[in-house]
């Protein structure tokens, strides 16, 4: 048995899973810290189930910490920002474009050193250690205790970015180091600006990764801990305190891969609605079809690996004024929502009174509700499906029907029939969706690299990106013996010289349940 467990801004659930069927679920309110909120959750699953924890075999979470760590500039530790690429890449620094928040928040601390690779592999310049060990003797003074190196394409070479990591932790051995080819992809600026940033969540990183595990022994729960990451897999909570900037986005991936399980489709646009916001995304093949773009984290510029999800503030919990021209969110109660919504008892109206007034949810106090404008609440309603659906085609990549599934808590705000699609399917428990995708996540490896043809035959390039990406699964906490390649992208760069392939391989397994306990 599995319980997978997926933090919102407005409720947490939780649910227990055994061989992909739902044997309990609940959804609580989302506590302040979080983490209480989800230890509240654990102790009411496991009181409704009434299974032995003994029998629990693994706990996976999907939560929003780290994200809201960034987008709040909360708990970041100081970090330095080390390039290595002089005398090249010195008009652009780190952390250029960053907002002046959270370059405060991190302390703004940069160095720009001698190395980085050219494509083809030569060197740039030659790793000056002289240089580095004054930049280690700087970072000890300045109390620094995490870094981040990032070498000038080091996602094809990355010994350079190795070798500075071992000379500044052999005179600080203390130091958290991230290094660039472990975080992006090609990109310099974006692979910089992903490794910086989870440099300096580090700390962060063991803390609630900490917290999390005391939380499941406080339940008399002895299962493996795992979190959920943002291409609808698994990691391991070893694997998190390393590479926190993996769990962005978990929250929408999580939701998708449950709501192919739910509906039993491995092709559909998913469109969940939570409390706060609806994210729409699509599942191809049974996973979160990946962005191919630059993704925006707190105003800062990325290129690690994150699903194409498009979202809009509308959930239950959001603000509503009624008119002529209803508005409806982005301002959200958020988990407030079982307190300050007018059929909860509160004084604040929301979608969720709108959903009630409406006919289209039986919550709460509908008493509460009578009184509002049956025209101007089916003027508000009509918009929030309008502004969905407008949002669920743009995620489509042809004229070709595709299906739609509704999930989420939220998804009640919306009809069983959605204009410009014609398959419309609300599964059931659609209301904890999120956390049945943790529930049943795999653990996965990706590489992205670009190779040179003129040096490198197809078939060598292919088999070295393979075992790079499955050994990279069981490094997270997959089974050797159940990793499997699916996905291979291959793309000719014509820009680049040397017959230059980008190559992209995903590699998927179950959890190795043996090795994590």
């Amino acid at each position: 048995m599995h319980i997978g467990i997926d933090v919102g801004g407005t409720n947490t659930d939780a649910v227990l899973i055994d061989d992909q069927h739902v044997l309990a679920s609940v959804k609580a309110p989302t506590s302040e810290d979080v983490t209480g909120g989800i230890v509240s959750a654990l102790g009411a699953l496991m009181r409704q189930a009434g299974v032995d924890p003994d029998g629990i075999a693994a706990v996976a979470i999907g939560t929003t910490h780290f994200t809201n760590a960034v987008v709040q500039a909360r708990g970041l530790a100081p970090t330095a920002a080390i390039r290595l690429g002089l005398p090249a890449a010195a008009g652009v620094p780190p952390l250029t474009a960053w907002p002046a928040h959270l370059v405060q928040a991190i302390g703004g601390h940069t160095w720009m050193c001698h190395g980085g690779h050219e494509f083809d592999g030569r060197k740039i310049s030659d790793l000056d250690e002289a240089e580095l060990r004054r930049v280690a003797q700087e970072i000890g003074e300045l109390g620094i205790t995490s870094a981040a190196i990032t070498s000038i394409f080091s996602p094809l070479t990355a010994e350079m970015e190795t070798r500075a990591a071992a000379i500044l932790q052999e005179q600080l051995p203390d130091l958290r180091v991230s290094l660039s080819h472990e975080i992006g992809r090609i990109g310099l600026l974006e692979r910089e600006n992903a490794t910086i940033m989870n440099a300096s969540l580090l700390p962060v990183a063991e803390q609630i990764t900490a917290a999390f595990a005391e939380g499941l022994h406080s339940t008399g729960l002895n299962a493996p801990l795992y979190l959920s990451q943002n291409d609808g897999t698994l990691m391991d909570a070893e694997f998190v305190s390393r590479y926190p900037v993996a769990t962005f986005a978990a929250g929408p991936t999580n939701s998708m891969r449950g709501a192919a399980l739910l509906s039993g489709l491995t092709d559909c646009v998913v469109v969940d609605v939570g409390g706060t916001t609806t994210d729409v995304g699509a599942v191809v093949g049974g996973f979160p079809r990946p962005a191919t773009t630059e993704v925006d984290i707190g105003g800062v510029r990325t290129n690690f690996r994150m699903p194409d999800v498009v979202s809009v503030g509308i959930g239950g919990g959001s603000l509503v004024e009624l008119g002529e021209k209803p508005q409806v969110g982005p301002r959200s109660t958020g988990y407030r929502v079982l307190q300050e919504a007018l059929v909860f008892g509160g004084n604040q109206l929301t979608a969720t009174d709108i959903a009630v007034a409406g006919g289209l949810a039986d919550i709460g106090d509908a008493s509460a509700v009578a009184h509002l404008d049956r025209r101007l609440v089916a003027l508000a309603l009509d918009d929030i499906h309008r502004r969905v659906a407008a949002l669920a085609d743009s995620m489509r990549t042809s004229s070709a029907d595709v299906p739609m599934v509704l999930v989420g808590g939220g998804s009640v705000l919306l009809p069983d029939r959605i204009a410009g699609f014609e398959t419309v399917i609300r599964p059931e428990e659609y209301a904890v969706a999120n956390a049945i995708g943790a529930a049943i996540a795999q653990v996965s490896g990706e590489i992205d690299r670009i190779y040179s043809g003129d040096q490198t035959s197809r078939e060598l390039m292919l088999g070295e990106a393979r075992e790079e990406a499955s050994a990279q699964a069981v490094a997270a906490g997959a089974d050797p013996d159940t990793v499997s390649v699916v996905e291979i992208d291959e793309l000719p760069i014509a820009y680049l010289p040397g017959n230059a392939v980008r190559v992209r391989v995903k590699a998927v397994g179950d959890l190795d349940l043996e090795q994590s306990r």
